[in-house]
């Protein structure tokens, strides 16, 4: 499951805008400082830059992570170029607010930086929970801030409803399970392991992707995003015996505009512990 493609990543936006719970980040813009130091673990195509300058966050420093250079040079020149930023050394500037994208592990390259707020956006599933929070908290200062929006939490549903849909979703998500690092049900994962941490959960709501036809069509490039998860159960189910009726009638559902689609998923606002 290769989820570093611009395309993908893209095609996402208007699922995770949707999706985003308005209280938690509302909870998060009322507790930043004026300027603040921000990182990003698994910066993807930089998208949440643009997020913070729509929510007003226009001071300050970003620095954005991630592993895939070719999604991270697509990042540089579509974020700079939608926000009219201005070029400066290593990145750009977007109001008051210098942004730089950079290559690496965002497990250990943020160790040491002081920072006031960490985001992890998609991102808690696909890594070891206790590890991915005991770096969180290196990178930040006491009482810094750890914003992890779309956190997947284990439910998976297409609509109309198929006989096989039990067995797939089984089959989907022990298939994620197996590979190094993920949980399907991590949004659960971390209530449970922050309530073992010494900080303070702030806010968790629901931010579950829903994508449904209007009238036989999908929003922006939404089918475009189906299609890929579609090709995510694929290559999870493989030669189950239940997989070739169940993907011929999903693509076809979705071809017809008629097929939608649901992940279960949490947003988490988490204070460190004071020093």
């Amino acid at each position: 499951m290769n989820y570093a493609v611009p395309q993908y990543l893209e095609a996402k936006r208007t699922v995770d805008t949707r999706a985003f719970s308005a209280r938690v980040r509302d909870r998060l813009l009322a507790e930043l400082p004026e300027k603040p130091r921000i990182l990003e673990a698994g910066c993807g195509t930089g998208t949440m830059v643009s997020r913070l300058h729509k929510w007003g966050v226009e001071a300050g420093t970003y620095r954005g992570v991630d592993r895939s250079e070719s999604v991270l040079a697509y990042a540089r020149e579509q974020r700079e170029a939608e926000l009219n930023a201005e070029p400066i050394d290593g990145g750009f500037r977007v109001a008051d607010l210098n942004v730089r994208f950079e290559q690496g592990d965002a497990l250990s390259v943020f160790k040491g930086e002081d920072a006031d707020l960490l985001i992890a956006a998609s991102f808690l599933d696909l890594v070891p929970i206790r590890e991915a929070f005991d770096a969180f908290n290196d990178a930040l200062k006491s009482d810094g801030l750890i914003y992890a929006p779309l956190t997947f939490d284990g439910g998976t549903i297409f609509q109309p409803d198929h006989p096989a849909d039990r067995e797939i979703e089984r089959v989907y998500h022990d298939h994620i399970d197996s590979l190094p690092g993920r949980d399907v049900r991590a949004g659960r994962r971390v209530l449970d392991h922050l309530r073992e941490r010494s900080g303070r959960l702030l806010s968790v709501a629901p931010s579950d992707w829903i994508i449904r036809p209007r009238a036989g069509a999908y929003p922006a490039n939404e089918r475009a995003f189906l299609a890929t998860i579609l090709e995510f159960v694929a290559e999870a189910v493989g030669d189950h015996p239940d997989a070739d009726d169940w993907l011929h009638i999903r693509r076809q559902q979705l071809e017809d505009g008629v097929l939608s689609y649901v992940a279960h998923q949490y947003d988490f606002l988490y204070r460190t512990a004071e020093s």
